[in-house]
């Protein structure tokens, strides 16, 4: 082959995170025709059909088939639940350690470049122990916003800075309140994601934020007109470069292989609607509610009296992973009557392309989980945001376009749902949605898109 300059990518084994780490491949393909790179994909148990159906969809449709690799990992035996405790997490990325090493090494002896650095995701930074044997240097790619990274470094110096801090237990207290690195406003206890309240979790993302001290740079998915403030913050000195390479986005394609024509029957709904007019429900692939939830949901929209489109799914069953993999709408959960009263303004879908939705000229508005990767996609198509966050570090991301940058309206900034129990932890009432649509809906749409 070719000689080329070879790197090392190597994603957290979920959905968000790799296709996040596939498109910043990409660009870095794009802008620089003598680099290559391989993509080492870790076999996560459950996870693996949904990113190997789409990792085989990427292969096939490779518009870099020389220089851009993927590298499916062997499962690991007795390989721990991910979703069950972070302390499982952080096993399972451990235990895939050698299994990189070894493809990497078995690479390099087949006649691959050696590589002269190594990408890793934010939480897979225990992958720089192998680029350090083999001395070449690491750079995190840190897939959600500069706030969250701000965080991390400030619980981390909480923790180390020889008070004996409890961090977590810090967190938990309903009075907390400081002025945290990288935010205009005091954080508080109510949007701290779950994680650091966690005494498992809290303990994870600390040693995170630790090795992430130890590495070349950092690359953050997001701009400087977006989070000037949170990059500013983070160009102290005190932690290694940061990077903003983003919005990393992946716009106009299609996930896993096949077309999905429930897709197009989405779109040509949305084709008869005026522009502007319907409000867009979609809670991420964990964002599912319980029936008492779904009613309150159905009951403000139908009281709001604007057009919409509610991506809804059943539940997982119980001791499911978080993640469902139902895609038909959880009908039978909405009051009776309901599609009936608002079949001629309203569509419940399982799912659909959100891109391809965000993109359409009939939507005028988003109801949103606010995961980065879908705040990125919203702000790229000029779509105002409402705030439901469910969980990671949702709650902040909300926190921050309702308080810091004032881009979104908030319905609640501090919903946190429960993965085990399917549960949240407030029960969102119908006049809140209502209220909530009703000024998402007569906001101005966003001048300036990003996307142009």
């Amino acid at each position: 082959m070719s000689k080329t300059t070879e790197l090392v990518f190597v994603p957290t084994p979920g959905m968000g995170h790799v296709v996040s780490t596939v498109e910043l491949a990409k660009l870095i393909l794009r802008t620089n025709h003598i680099i290559s790179i391989s993509i080492f994909i870790l076999n996560i148990p459950n996870h693996s059909p949904k990113i190997n159906a789409y990792v085989d969809s990427q292969s096939r449709d490779n518009p870099y088939p020389t220089r851009l690799t993927f590298v499916t990992l062997p499962p690991v035996s007795n390989s721990p639940d991910p979703s069950t405790t972070p302390t499982h997490f952080s096993s399972l990325i451990h235990l895939h350690k050698p299994l990189v090493k070894q493809a990497v090494e078995d690479r390099v002896r087949t006649g691959f470049p050696k590589p002269v650095g190594f990408v890793v995701d934010m939480f897979c930074s225990e992958m720089a122990d192998i680029a350090n044997e083999m001395h070449v240097p690491t750079y995190i790619y840190f897939t959600s916003g500069a706030s969250f990274l701000n965080l991390m470094f400030y619980s981390q110096s909480l923790a180390d800075d020889g008070r004996n801090i409890d961090v977590a237990m810090e967190f938990n207290k309903q009075e907390f309140s400081a002025v945290v690195p990288g935010f205009r406003n005091p954080v508080t206890s109510k949007v701290i994601p779950a994680l650091l309240q966690d005494q498992k979790g809290c303990e994870l993302l600390l040693n995170l934020a630790r090795k992430f001290r130890e590495m070349k740079g950092i690359l953050v998915n997001t701009y400087t007109e977006l989070q000037s403030f949170g990059i500013q913050a983070l160009m102290n000195g005190e932690v290694p470069p940061v990077y903003p390479v983003g919005p990393i986005l992946e716009l106009g394609e299609k996930r896993g292989g096949g077309t999905d024509t429930r897709d197009e029957s989405v779109i040509q709904w949305l084709d008869g609607q005026p522009m502007s007019s319907v409000v867009f429900l979609c809670f991420g692939s964990r964002g599912t509610f319980d029936e008492e939830q779904v009613k309150e949901i159905a009951n403000g929209l139908e009281k709001s009296g604007h057009r919409f489109l509610w991506a809804l799914r059943k539940p997982p069953p119980p001791g499911g992973l978080g993640v469902s993999s139902d895609t038909k709408p959880f009908l039978e959960a909405l009051p009776e009557g309901f599609i009936d009263r608002t079949g001629g303004r309203g569509k419940i879908i399982g799912w659909a392309s959100q891109v391809e939705v965000l993109a359409h000229p009939a939507v005028g508005g988003f109801i949103s989980h606010c995961g980065w990767n879908s705040t990125l996609e919203s702000l790229w198509f000029g779509v105002p945001i409402a705030t439901w966050p469910m969980d990671a570090e949702q709650q902040l991301n909300a926190f921050e376009l309702v308080k810091e940058i004032e881009l979104a309206v908030e319905i609640r900034m501090d919903y946190k749902r429960d993965l085990k129990t399917g549960k949240g932890t407030i029960l969102v009432t119908a006049e809140e949605v209502e209220n909530g649509v009703k000024t998402l809906m007569d906001m101005e749409p966003m001048e300036g898109k990003i996307g142009g």
